[in-house]
């Protein structure tokens, strides 16, 4: 008999994805997450941010995807958007050099805002591969069935949208262009903005040659600023 999980998620997205929803490996991801917080572990971000991203970017409002690995392990930081940390949370350092690529690209200055919803609620899918963590343990739930569902994600966005810019930083991300068209979208690459690229990140020119893409697909550039 066929499980139909009742996720809470946006209703674009609940609809594109209900295939992934019914399958064993998501309601075996489900059930892992609810024995480890029954548990007492701590599991960030909390449960109703897992699925921030896909909230504040419907799938008929994608024109960008940020791809991240997964999110934040420390407290506070994780919001459900890959390299996002509320506003009052020290940036971390890939966040940093994010912005410090964006002033030298755009010559603007940044705010110190780190909340990156703004990008989101402009069409910026700020995709984690994986979508929790455990508190303290960097990339502990990488293999609980998280990455079938966002690989399932892209190849979605791939096979139903159009001109989509895909933005992948770093080896991880860059793995993932193997489930996009390339024919159908754009794919820029660069460095991880991780200091340990050793500024290999830097010069990339994503943000400006993201929005002249939307500029010549008739869409309105990205407003980057904070």
């Amino acid at each position: 008999m066929t499980v139909i999980m009742d996720v809470k998620i946006e209703q674009s997205w609940k609809s594109a994805l209900s295939s992934e929803f019914e399958k064993p490996y998501f309601a075996e991801l489900v059930r892992f997450l609810h024995q480890e917080k029954a548990a007492g572990k701590v599991i960030y971000p909390p449960g109703s941010q897992i699925f921030h991203a896909f909230d504040l970017t419907p799938v008929d409002q994608v024109k960008v995807v940020i791809l991240g690995q997964d999110p934040y392990h420390g407290p506070g930081q994780a919001m459900g958007l890959s390299f996002s940390v509320p506003d009052g949370i020290l940036a971390p350092p890939s966040l940093k050099n994010i912005f410090k690529e964006i002033e030298s690209d755009l010559g603007i200055r940044m705010s110190g805002a780190t909340n990156l919803e703004p990008w989101a609620r402009q069409g910026v899918l700020l995709l984690n591969s994986v979508l929790t963590v455990l508190a303290g343990a960097p990339t502990s739930h990488s293999h609980i069935g998280w990455q079938e569902f966002t690989d399932a994600v892209i190849r979605y966005l791939s096979a139903e949208r159009s001109g989509l810019v895909f933005l992948l930083w770093g080896r991880y991300a860059q793995e993932k262009s193997a489930l996009i068209d390339t024919s159908r979208h754009h794919v820029l690459l660069a460095a991880h903005p991780s200091p340990l690229a050793r500024g290999a990140f830097f010069g990339c020119r994503h943000f400006s040659k993201t929005n002249q893409i939307l500029q010549s697909e008739g869409l309105k550039p990205i407003d980057w600023q904070l």
